[in-house]
Order: structure tokens, then C-alpha cells, then sequence
């Protein structure tokens, strides 16, 4: 039987390591997250919030912590990014 494919994700803070998540479960959070941030740049818990309404009926594992552990991925890719604003939101990069 042949293991589950495996991501090590990263971290937007030099030094932090991230973890390692199936890359079934990184895919399906990692879309979510972009299609929701396509359309508006949201406050922490408006993104998990919107995040959770996504994927709450199909999703197994706990979706905070995938959201959490994608979007700093994504961050340290320089796919999604902080404002400067109070309080911070998250948007994708205008240079994406």
C-alpha cells in the first residue's frame, strides 16, 4: 500500500519550521483559501470563519488548524499577504 503523499509546509517567520500535511488535505484548504480571498481581504477569524462554512461538511480534521497551517504557508510563498492595516486582513498578492 503506498503512503499518502506528504507537503512540509513553511513558515512566513525565518527560523520556524512548519509541518508536514497530506497534500489531499493541504490542496483542498489551499483552494478554499484563495477562492475566498479572491473576492475580499478578511480579518483573521472572517477567514476561518469563511473557511470553516466552506469545508465543514466535507472536510475531516480539524479546519482551524489546516487553515492556520495553509495560510502560513501561503504567506511565506508570497501568495497571501498581511495588511498594514488595524486590524490586519489578509488578501492575495496584487503581484501574483
Amino acid at each position: 500500500m503506498e503512503k499518502p503523499e506528504k507537503i512540509q509546509t513553511l513558515h512566513p517567520v525565518e527560523g520556524k519550521t512548519n509541518k508536514r500535511i497530506l497534500l489531499s488535505k493541504y490542496t483542498i484548504i489551499k483552494e478554499h483559501l484563495l477562492a475566498i480571498l479572491a473576492t475580499a481581504e478578511l480579518t483573521h477569524p472572517e477567514l476561518m470563519e469563511a473557511l470553516y462554512e466552506r469545508v465543514k461538511d466535507t472536510f475531516e480534521g480539524g479546519v482551524q488548524w489546516y487553515g492556520e497551517t495553509v495560510k502560513l504557508d501561503l504567506e511565506a510563498r508570497k501568495i497571501v499577504e498581511r495588511t498594514q492595516t488595524k486590524p490586519v486582513r489578509y488578501r492575495l498578492r496584487k503581484d501574483m
